[in-house]
């Protein structure tokens, strides 16, 4: 469990640095207090993971190892494409983040969870928990992104709009590629016994 912990914090605390998540944080950072924010954020983000990991587990258990190790592999190579791409705010959603509301957890957890369907994160955590089990993954992906959308908060609020955003992506998209490597070595060991 503290394996999957470890793993899942660190993969998606990285994953999330550039991206959209991060910039809907720092939206809604100028309407809300920060712990608003990450208190919504951190809601919607153990909701989503949850039936991430609850997906994960099962096919963890339906699937033999090599075919999830070789399916992961190939899915964190694209998440690192996907990464290297980079992430916008699409207008409906700049304005959602920008609309203040009385019910500002409300707000920042319904956008966080709509947005977090079928990201990267999520389909990490998915295959996170399908090779490492669901608590572990499920806490530290939770924590990580969380982490990660704080530090976004923050760093924002200090040095403005002017954060590194091709030297973050870059860095992201490498730790996923090395990652899928670990994942497709692992696989390929696995056949060879």
């Amino acid at each position: 469990m503290i394996s999957a912990f470890v793993l899942s914090f660190a993969l998606i605390f990285v994953a999330e640095l550039g991206d959209k998540s991060q910039l809907m944080a720092l939206a809604f950072a100028t309407r809300y207090p920060p712990l608003t924010v990450l208190t919504g954020i951190g809601v919607a983000t153990a909701v989503v993971h949850a039936l991430s990991v609850a997906l994960g587990a099962g096919l963890g258990a339906a699937l033999p190892t090599r075919v999830i190790s070789m399916a992961a592999a190939v899915a964190f190579v694209a998440f690192g494409l996907w990464t290297l791409r980079g992430d916008r705010l699409s207008e409906q959603e700049r304005e959602r983040a920008a609309r203040p509301t009385r019910h500002g957890i409300l707000s920042v957890g319904g956008v966080f969870f709509l947005a977090e369907l079928g990201d990267k994160t999520m389909l990490a955590t998915i295959a996170l928990a399908a090779d490492h089990g669901w608590f572990g993954t499920w806490l530290g992906s939770t924590l990580g992104m969380v982490a990660a959308d704080a530090l976004a908060i923050v760093a924002g609020r200090l040095l403005g709009t002017r954060l590194p955003e091709r030297a973050i992506r870059v860095g992201a998209a490498v730790a996923f590629f090395a990652f899928g490597a670990l994942l497709l070595v692992e696989a390929l060991r696995a056949s060879q016994r």
